[in-house]
């Protein structure tokens, strides 16, 4: 499956109120992420980093869910999700090759 066959699924089930687009997703984004870093603090805390399968999938899980919300918002924004994709590799590809990978900023 493409990013665009995903993004054209998972929006079929996009149900958020009027006035909510953009916004709604551009929060769930960050809602999910969250819920992907508790799975892995609770594997930290709770099983001494020992990521077992059943770890593993629920961290998917809720790395699937980010991804509908980026799907999401793309459609919000009328952006293909494979564009977001080509644009990073671009982006850290280029990175890569001038040897500023590490670092802070955008404009590295």
């Amino acid at each position: 499956m493409t990013l665009t066959e995903y993004q054209e699924e998972a929006v079929k089930t996009a149900v958020y109120g009027a006035g909510m687009h953009i916004i709604y997703p551009a929060l769930g984004i960050g809602n999910e992420a969250g819920e992907v870093q508790g799975k892995v603090k609770k594997v930290l805390r709770d099983k001494n980093g020992v990521f077992d399968d059943e770890s593993k999938m629920a961290i998917l899980d809720e790395i699937g869910d980010t991804l509908w919300y980026c799907a999401a918002l793309c459609r919000d924004l009328g952006l293909n999700i494979d564009l977001a994709a080509q644009r990073n590799i671009i982006k850290l590809r280029d990175r890569q090759k001038r040897n500023v990978l590490q670092g802070s900023g955008d404009n590295r």
